[in-house]
């Protein structure tokens, strides 16, 4: 697996007992033995998008066939998950680099130390 591939794995739903079996991206591998696959959530419900932050992809979409995906769908920035990747049950597709890349600069830029606003 390598970043920008679509799987399937079970994630934990908020409020409920047992993990669903969803798309996620991965976004980057991890150093280490344990966890090493950090994902991105995918979700259909695209109500839930937040602007400038997460990533729909639409079947207009270039990258859209080859993602796997069956509908239009976000993928949530903010649902990250860390993963052993025996715990994926299998690639479905792939984004393309560009959204990739784009979805981990703001990532990247969200996670940067922020300046403290001094007031006189």
């Amino acid at each position: 697996m390598t970043p920008g591939d679509i799987v399937l794995i079970g994630l934990p739903q908020f409020g409920v007992g047992s993990p669903k079996l969803r798309p996620a991206l991965v976004i980057a591998i991890l150093p280490g033995p344990y966890q090493n696959l950090l994902l991105c959530g995918i979700s259909t419900q695209l109500h839930q998008i937040q602007p400038n932050w997460d990533e729909t992809v639409q079947p207009s979409d270039s990258d859209f066939v080859a993602s796997g995906l069956h509908q239009a769908s976000g993928v949530r920035l903010s649902y990250l998950y860390a993963a052993d990747p025996n715990e994926v049950t299998g690639v479905i597709g792939r984004l393309d680099a560009t959204r990739v890349a784009r979805l981990r600069q703001r990532l990247a830029d969200h996670l940067k130390p922020q300046p403290k606003l001094r007031i006189g």
